[in-house]
């Protein structure tokens, strides 16, 4: 099976954010993700990561005002001098923190605007090459409209087709199981076909975004096939516990 990664986001929200990287470390995780860090300094959260002795895998560049409905600034023309710095702010904490990889949030957005397809495509590119310099790649991730009604990356073949207009060795498909069964299902042959633009997996279980396991698919047969199929990182359990976190893993001892 697979290397998994706790999300800090979604998971062990028993205790504050800070105090859940030693949570996760207790429970078992050699590594973690979330979605944003910037309510702390970078250097406080790499003390944290290097006190529990974890590895970090991922997380969001700033979304834009999330409070006010914003999930992400790519597709904004009107945003772009707000997005470039957002992408300074981003590689910053990247180089500090020491993450491998960005997730770049694509923002809410018409797929037929061609204003708003030029500005993604620009984004990708610029963040790309920021992310590059530090020796950091950068992940797009296609997210269902029942989640997040409008979000403009919305299917996994457009991602697919994106990523080779934008032409950027270190940018790569965010394959989150989760959002692909709801979008289209058919997870198993997506991910075959997609799997040489793979840089990161998530899961949780659909419909209730709960432990793997507990939804309408076979989730341990996907994650045995991300081992036939080759792939060597880590899957992000992005989902939301149930109950409590900790008596929530024994999907995640028994593949173990």
């Amino acid at each position: 099976m697979p290397r998994f990664a706790a999300n800090l986001s979604m998971m062990f929200n028993e205790v504050g954010f800070l105090d859940r990287f030693e949570a996760a470390a207790r429970a078992g995780f050699e590594a973690v993700e979330y979605l944003f860090p910037y309510d702390y300094s970078a250097e406080t959260v790499a003390e944290r990561l290097a006190s529990a002795g974890l590895r970090q895998v991922l997380f969001n560049m700033p979304p834009g005002d999330w409070a006010k409905g914003e999930r992400g600034l790519a597709c904004l023309a009107v945003r772009r001098s707000d997005f470039r710095q957002s992408v300074n702010t981003a590689v910053a904490y990247a180089q500090v923190i020491r993450t491998p990889l960005l997730h770049m949030m694509a923002g809410l957005g018409r797929t037929d605007d061609p204003a708003a397809v030029a500005a993604y495509v620009d984004a990708v590119r610029f963040a790309a090459d920021a992310a590059g310099e530090v020796g950091v790649g950068l992940v797009i991730e296609p997210i269902n409209g029942r989640d997040m009604p409008g979000y403009f990356l919305n299917d996994f073949d457009r991602a697919a087709e994106l990523i080779e207009v934008i032409g950027r060795p270190n940018v790569k498909l965010q394959f989150d199981i989760y959002h692909c069964q709801i979008i289209q299902g058919d997870v198993l042959k997506t991910m075959e076909r997609l799997m040489p633009l793979i840089g990161h997996v998530q899961i949780a279980a659909v419909p209730m975004r709960h432990e793997p396991g507990t939804g309408e698919l076979n989730d341990f047969h996907v994650l045995a096939a991300l081992d036939r199929l080759g792939y060597d990182g880590y899957v992000g359990c992005e989902y939301r516990p149930a109950g409590d976190t900790v008596a929530g893993l024994g999907w995640l001892k028994s593949v173990r």
